[in-house]
């Protein structure tokens, strides 16, 4: 069998491939930051401190479908340290790099599953 494809056939499976491959990738990635805000708000997901009752960082975890972060000015302090009044230092608690760690697999997994479709 043999097939010929002449010019304006070409041009359109090509945008059809490139919409399928961008409407793919956009799904597995939207996946993936619903599960990195899911594992945000179980327990060890985001740190909950004694500070106004706790739980105010996991509260203000937000995602939108192409991105996912934390509303309080003190998030960066807790994922990355800080300095203390009396010259002390916290370190940070990496919480975040943790929950971005644990899904890289996942994605690339998820990326490998969609292109064997």
């Amino acid at each position: 069998m043999k097939f010929e494809w002449n010019g304006k056939q070409l041009n359109d499976l090509q945008m059809k491939l490139l919409e399928k491959s961008l409407l793919d990738f956009t799904a597995v990635s939207n996946k993936n930051i619903r599960d990195i805000f899911a594992r945000s708000q179980q327990t060890g997901g985001t740190p909950v401190g004694d500070y106004l009752g706790g739980g105010g960082l996991r509260k203000s975890a937000r995602y939108a479908k192409d991105e996912m972060g934390y509303l309080m000015d003190y998030g960066p302090h807790v994922e990355y340290g800080h300095r203390t009044v009396n010259g002390g230092y916290v370190p940070g608690q990496y919480f975040l790099k943790r929950n971005v760690d644990t899904q890289r697999p996942i994605y690339k997994q998820d990326l490998r599953n969609k292109l064997k479709e």
